[in-house]
Formats: C-alpha cells, sequence, structure tokens
C-alpha cells in the first residue's frame, strides 16, 4: 500500500502543478451541466432536469478521467519513467494499483466540482448517506474504466492511436446511454444498446442513490466489471512490462 500511495502522490504533485489541464477536463463537463441543465425547461417530466441530468455529467467527468488516464501511462512509458519505477525493489502491480487509484481520485475530485456547480445553479441538495452511495458508485465506474482506459493504452502503445480511439467511444458511449434520456423514451435499438452500456448502470445507480433508494444490483454489475477489467489489465501490464 505505501508503494502505491507514493505512485499515487507522485501523479497528484504533477498533475496539481499543471493549472490549465485541470482546467482543460473540466470545461466539457461544466459546458454540458451549463447548457443542458440550464437551456432545458426547469420542470421536467419527473421534476428538475437539473437533478435528473447531473447524476449522468458526474459519471461523464469520471469517465473522461479514466480514459485520459491510460495515456498518463502511455507518456511514462516513452519518456522512460516507466522503466525506472520497474527497476525500483517494488511490486510492478503496485505501478498499476497507483495509476488506476490516482486516475479514480483524480476524476472523483473533477466530480465533486461538478456536483457543486450543480448545486449553486440549482439542483436539489442531498442527504449525507445519498452523497456517500453516489461516491461509492462513482469509485467503482471509476476504476473500472481507468482499468478499461489503462488495458487499451498497453495494447495501442502509440498516443496518436489512443487519442483517436478516446475521441471515438466517448461521445457515442454518453449519448448510447441513459444520460439524457430515461429508457422508455427511447427508439428500440437504442433501448438494446443503452441496457448493455456500463455507463448506463453507473447513471442508473446514481440517480437511484440520489432519489433516497440503495442501488444494489447496479453496484453488483459495475463491482463485477471493476474487478473483472482490473484483472484484464493487470495480466496485460505484466506480460508488456516483463516484454
Amino acid at each position: 500500500m505505501y508503494r502505491m500511495f507514493a505512485y499515487v502522490r507522485r501523479d497528484l504533485i504533477r498533475w496539481s502543478r499543471a493549472p490549465m489541464n485541470v482546467l482543460s477536463t473540466l470545461a466539457m463537463p461544466c459546458a454540458w451541466l451549463l447548457f443542458m441543465g440550464l437551456v432545458m425547461p426547469v420542470r421536467w417530466e419527473s421534476g428538475n432536469y437539473l437533478d435528473y441530468v447531473t447524476p449522468s455529467i458526474l459519471v461523464m467527468t469520471v469517465m473522461t478521467a479514466g480514459l485520459s488516464g491510460g495515456s498518463s501511462l502511455m507518456f511514462d512509458k516513452m519518456l522512460g519513467y516507466l522503466n525506472k519505477f520497474l527497476a525500483v525493489p517494488a511490486p510492478r502491480e503496485s505501478i498499476l494499483a497507483g495509476k488506476i487509484f490516482f486516475i479514480t481520485v483524480r476524476g472523483l475530485i473533477q466530480a465533486t466540482i461538478i456536483l457543486v456547480i450543480s448545486i449553486i445553479i440549482g439542483a436539489s441538495i442531498l442527504p449525507p448517506e445519498a452523497y456517500l452511495e453516489m461516491y461509492l458508485i462513482l469509485f467503482m465506474f471509476g476504476v473500472f474504466f481507468s482499468a478499461f482506459g489503462t488495458t487499451v493504452a498497453l495494447y495501442l502503445g502509440n498516443h496518436d492511436s489512443y487519442a483517436a480511439f478516446q475521441a471515438f467511444v466517448s461521445m457515442p458511449l454518453y449519448f448510447a446511454s441513459t444520460a439524457l434520456v430515461s429508457y422508455d423514451m427511447m427508439p428500440q435499438w437504442l433501448w438494446y444498446i443503452a441496457k448493455v452500456n456500463p455507463l448506463s448502470y453507473a447513471i442508473d445507480a446514481v440517480r437511484l442513490a440520489a432519489s433516497g433508494t440503495f442501488p444494489l444490483t447496479e453496484i453488483a454489475i459495475l463491482l463485477v466489471l471493476s474487478t473483472a477489467m482490473t484483472a484484464v489489465c493487470a495480466r496485460k501490464f505484466r506480460k508488456a512490462t516483463l516484454g
């Protein structure tokens, strides 16, 4: 754990020293929150549309952070830092665990800023236990997408290819989920896609937590997904570093 947190501390310090990177990662979620949350009618079919769309933007923020995290490991590899980390007397898995934990924590920090902004512009204030459940869901989802992004980065091995992949999958995944509309408002073909989209499970879970219902099924699915993806990522990382 000490070795893992040493890598987390290193990445947090590096991230905090680039304020423009911090602001740029918040630009898209803030734009979605302001335009979708305020442009749509204040009263929606089930209440305040801002309350409906905020969970999806929180999940999108964590997803974006997870996907961008793959390039972090890639830059370490290109700049030679990864080889130096592999030379220290620490398990290889601690490097990967530190990277995934940092990416997830960074996503949660960004999501917290988005959550505060949503409350300022009119979203409802929830009970403390609802926020705890939301952060648990976002953490598991962050681990899943951090491991997913890192795995893809290890397979591609090229920053330009990974940037193209990130741009290719992020928006389709967001639109093909329950981010903007519920299942009963979707066409049939989109309903099937949304039902297998991991974003839908995370968004639905956050919405259920915000409504006062504990999303046991969605949390169980996210736990299985995050565990399986982390195992796949660890296997690929060990093969890549040993090779």
